[in-house]
């Protein structure tokens, strides 16, 4: 079973990726599952009667405002980092969390690696299926690579605001 680190641990993942046949039918297994947002949305009657939990994930081009209704019903977000270098999940991220007051799992895929775990957290993020070319347990110390933060985050007034 693949591993990913949630809320500071290495966890196993037990949702699988449900996508639709060519004939553009969707087959949810007997397990949580994560869609895509084109998914979700032709399909979204059948994934909310699915009696496992339920996720979707956002590519870099999704709005977080497509899915705030269903916010509630989504136990999962997981936000697209294709490359490295591509920083626009960690503003959906911020949305989510800060705007819209999502509180589930909001999880980083993709080109996910230890030099991004602290700034994601600081965005919102609480779980991470880093790149499967990477060690785990050492990207775990990217969750603390600061002791001291200066800026105000979605995890953190600013410093001059804590005195």
């Amino acid at each position: 079973m693949p591993k990913l680190i949630k809320d500071g641990r290495i966890v196993d993942d037990h949702y699988v990726v449900a996508t639709e046949n060519e004939a553009g039918e969707l087959s949810l297994p007997a397990a949580p599952v994560l869609v895509t947002l084109p998914v979700w949305q032709k399909h979204r009657d059948a994934l909310l009667a699915h009696a496992q939990g339920r996720g979707v994930v956002l590519a870099p081009a999704d709005f977080a405002e497509a899915i705030v209704d269903d916010l509630p019903h989504l136990d999962v977000v997981a936000i697209d980092f294709p490359a490295f270098a591509d920083g626009r999940g960690y503003s959906t991220a911020a949305l989510l969390r800060g705007r819209h007051g999502y509180r589930g799992e909001l999880r980083a895929v993709g080109d996910v690696i230890k030099d991004t775990l602290y700034y994601q957290q600081r965005c919102g993020f609480n779980a991470f299926a880093v790149r499967a070319d990477k060690n785990l347990e050492d990207a775990l110390g990217g969750l603390s690579t600061f002791s001291v933060r200066y800026q105000g985050a979605t995890d953190q007034a600013p410093l001059f605001r804590l005195r």
